[in-house]
């Protein structure tokens, strides 16, 4: 009998739509180290129906868009509604090998309230990405002291840049 969720994958896996997935496989495995599990082109021969990475200990699958059926990339409606969240040993250096790969540095990595180091990034295929390394566990109490502290340095920068808080 098989297992309800496959050998390898957790129980949610990220699924991205691209335009030109072969070439976004390749820049995977450039920027985060991705290991290619499969691949399977469409009739085509050319546009990938579904493929399988790993990066870290994550499968994440992806396909090329076929608007016909409502499978569209970001590029295509104009930017997307979620990030993708990676966890990496060394959060700088896993930033500067994706910038360098192609990437667009949306938010250098700094240390952030929760207790992780972060940064923010997008892809050539308009996904975006949160890159992290933990730092730190703080309680409960201290995460909401520091992040009422954080938004409001947040806010005082945005009066400062002549922006509303």
């Amino acid at each position: 009998m098989a297992k309800p969720i496959p050998e390898g994958y957790h129980t949610i896996t990220p699924y991205l739509v691209v335009k030109d997935a072969n070439q976004a496989i390749d820049f995977y495995k450039r920027a985060f180290g991705a290991r290619e599990l499969s691949r399977m082109t469409g009739p085509d021969g050319q546009r990938v129906m579904h493929a399988e990475i790993k990066i870290g200990d994550s499968v994440m699958m992806l396909s090329d868009e076929f608007p016909g059926a409502g499978v569209s990339a970001p590029q295509s409606v104009g930017g997307t509604t979620c990030q993708t969240f990676l966890y990496v040993p060394d959060v700088d250096a896993a930033f500067k090998q994706a910038v360098s790969a192609g990437a667009t540095a949306n938010m250098p990595p700094s240390d952030m309230f929760w207790g992780d180091r972060f940064g923010k990034l997008s892809d050539p295929f308009g996904h975006h990405w949160g890159l992290a390394t933990h730092k730190e566990d703080v309680a409960p109490e201290e995460m909401r002291k520091r992040a009422e502290a954080f938004f409001a340095q947040m806010a005082e920068q945005r009066k400062a840049g002549g922006g509303t808080a």
